[in-house]
């Protein structure tokens, strides 16, 4: 389907402009499953992109990379009640091996808290054990009946999942903070996405946590997407596995643990913030291609000499850092080509001809804004990562500039309802802290509280809800 042009606008059908992108720009296809998807090579080259930069954050810290196993024991995921009781309705159960009956139900990874922390209580034995700092990449599922989007809500999804053990409350709440803080600079300065981070409520936490911390994004459509989580789990869960530690004080302690994750719903908010039109927009430092070449020509005996060109440009390129890539095939036309790169989001594109060899120049356009300048060859390297900077910059600048313009400050619920209604966004808002206004915003208006800020707001109003006493600053959206 790739190249043959979306046509829907991104600001009439939203939906239908997202699923058009998704499937046309080689990202993904549907699967035989209901809410299975392959992933394709140019979002799964995105996703190592995602991997390579967070690895390289969690590796420099002490982290290391693990893996688990893929079926849990049904008597696991019951050992932590709360956990049990919200993951269960989603779970796929292995019943069978061939013909025969299990005797306990597996469950195929729904997250793995419960098949990991079985290992830990083998594992920890003393405080010298201690900080177990283990993290995951594999893949959940969870099944998605009701409603199912590509990337964003589906069955089967690749995450990362970290899970670490601390002999103390204040060590497992820095190891919150730090991926907070990780996470924050990955969707910022790499996906180009801005984020508001805070804590969830009581309501919204991940089901068994001690409490939970999230960065949420805003998209086009007025919808907030949690971009990722970062958990202190307390002890809820090394109590009933049964981790434990002999301290320096030679007395048995449990663990504190926490537990963080991203998922490939990233590449679904990539699409849905910076794609426009024609199609995706890449980000350049998550791009599996920054630039592509293009070369033209109208003569056959033009061909050899232009292609040559356009290669020798992409290994300089290449040889500064620049992820390029030479599109020479014959049976397409440079338009077709242009087109098809638009699609795909590269974030620049450089187009060879004769009259350009002769000069010794090349013609760049750049995918954001579709600027197109000429650039002498020997100036080319510098140019090509000057560009692609300002592009990123500008990616977050924009999406910056939509967050701000839509985050509004309401003093009522009649304003709350107005506001949602009419333009959607995060609305901040003064809460009494109590659930039952929670839960009656969310049953009459489909609002939930995002975020409650990190850093205590002042109170500006009173209960937008009930009309009490606020102790709380708190951000609402809809959400995915």
């Amino acid at each position: 389907m790739a190249g043959q042009g979306i046509t829907v606008k991104k600001s009439e059908d939203f939906s239908e402009w997202y699923t058009q992108v998704v499937l046309k720009s080689g990202l993904m296809d549907y699967g035989p499953v209901q809410g299975t998807i392959a992933f394709r090579e140019y979002s799964f080259e995105i996703w190592e992109k995602i991997q390579e930069i967070f690895n390289k954050m969690i590796k420099n810290t002490g982290h290391r990379n693990v893996y688990f196993p893929l079926l849990i024991p049904e008597s696991f995921l019951r050992k932590e009640a709360e956990h049990f009781k919200n993951f269960v309705p989603e779970v796929f159960w292995v019943t069978h091996a061939g013909d025969n009956k299990l005797g306990e139900r597996l469950a195929i990874r729904p997250t793995s808290e419960t098949i990991i922390y079985h290992f830990y209580s083998k594992w920890i034995r003393s405080w010298r054990d201690l900080p177990v700092l283990l993290n995951q990449w594999c893949n959940v599922a969870r099944a998605e009946i009701k409603s199912t989007k590509p990337f964003i809500r589906t069955s089967e999804f690749l995450w990362q999942e970290g899970h670490t053990a601390h002999a103390t409350k204040e060590e497992a709440d820095r190891e919150v903070m730090l991926m907070l803080k990780f996470y924050q600079e990955l969707m910022e300065d790499y996906l180009a996405i801005p984020v508001l981070v805070g804590k969830k409520s009581e309501r919204e936490k991940f089901a068994g946590a001690f409490y939970t911390t999230t960065l949420e994004a805003l998209m086009p459509d007025g919808k907030a997407m949690q971009m990722g989580t970062s958990h202190n789990l307390g002890q809820n869960f090394s109590k009933p596995f049964g981790i434990k530690f002999v301290d320096k004080d030679k007395r048995e302690k449990y663990v504190w643990t926490t537990s963080w994750g991203i998922s490939t719903r990233l590449i679904g908010a990539i699409v849905m913030v910076h794609g426009d039109d024609k199609g995706l927009v890449l980000p350049p430092r998550i791009a599996p291609y920054q630039v592509v070449i293009i070369p033209i020509y109208y003569k056959k005996g033009e061909k050899k000499k232009v292609t040559k060109k356009a290669k020798e440009v992409s290994s300089i390129l290449e040889k500064n850092g620049v992820r390029a890539v030479v599109d020479d095939r014959a049976e397409y036309t440079p338009g077709w080509k242009f087109n098809e790169w638009e699609l795909k989001g590269v974030p620049i594109r450089i187009e060879i001809g004769p009259l350009d060899i002769k000069k010794k120049q090349v013609v760049i356009v750049r995918r954001d804004n579709f600027e197109k300048v000429t650039a002498e060859e020997k100036d080319l390297p510098k140019k090509i990562n000057f560009s692609l900077n300002e592009i990123q910059k500008s990616l977050l600048k924009k999406a910056r500039k939509f967050l701000e313009e839509n985050t509004a400050t309401v003093k009522s619920y009649e304003e709350f309802k107005k506001v949602l209604e009419e333009k959607g966004g995060f609305i901040r808002a003064c809460w009494c802290s109590e659930q039952h206004c929670e839960d009656q915003i969310k049953l009459e208006t489909g609002a939930t509280i995002r975020i409650i800020p990190l850093k205590k707001e002042k109170i500006f109003s009173k209960c937008v809800y009930c009309n009490k006493k606020a102790r709380e600053v708190v951000y609402f959206a809809k959400a995915y």
